[in-house]
């Protein structure tokens, strides 16, 4: 069922769906350069970053292709520990979600659903590597899509000008 532009209607008597279709590592890096003096006994604690970024392509009305990338660093001092990078996806279905609201929904929700996945390779891939797993917090995501939703419109209203 179509509206007028052609779009998938939305039916008012059915809910918000959101199915996942497959989810898949799409790239992944563990790199452990300091090895073997690296796994030796720390005499202080690592300092570790971690970022994460969230990114979507629509592959047609109704499906997406979301990337969650999680990226975390330990360093000792100027040594790299280890560094991991990983970009886990998953192609999702979303139907009868209103226009207005399917960016934040497709930015939220999806990542939401790969997090604990995500969460695991890390942990299983630091422990490979000679490493204490590394277990990541829960991640806000609706946070995560305010903050880069308020940079963005900072962005935006950096960059234009008046003459």
């Amino acid at each position: 069922m179509t509206n007028d532009t052609g779009a998938p209607a939305i039916d008012p008597n059915a809910g918000p769906s959101l199915n996942v279709i497959a989810q898949y590592v799409k790239d992944f890096s563990f790199e452990n350069p300091n090895a073997p003096s690296s796994l030796a006994p720390q005499q202080t604690q690592p300092e570790i970053s971690i970022n994460v970024n969230v990114g979507a392509q629509p592959l047609s009305q109704t499906e997406f292709d979301v990337d969650l990338k999680l990226e975390a660093k330990a360093m000792s001092g100027d040594s790299v520990l280890f560094a991991v990078e990983l970009v886990y996806s998953g192609l999702f279905r979303i139907q009868n979600v209103p226009e207005e609201h399917l960016h934040p929904f497709v930015l939220i929700e999806c990542p939401r659903l790969l997090f604990p996945f995500a969460r695991q390779i890390l942990a299983d891939s630091t422990r490979n590597g000679g490493f204490p797993p590394l277990m990541l917090d829960p991640i806000d995501f609706v946070a995560l899509y305010q903050q880069n939703a308020a940079a963005a419109q900072a962005s935006q209203a950096g960059s234009t000008s008046v003459n």
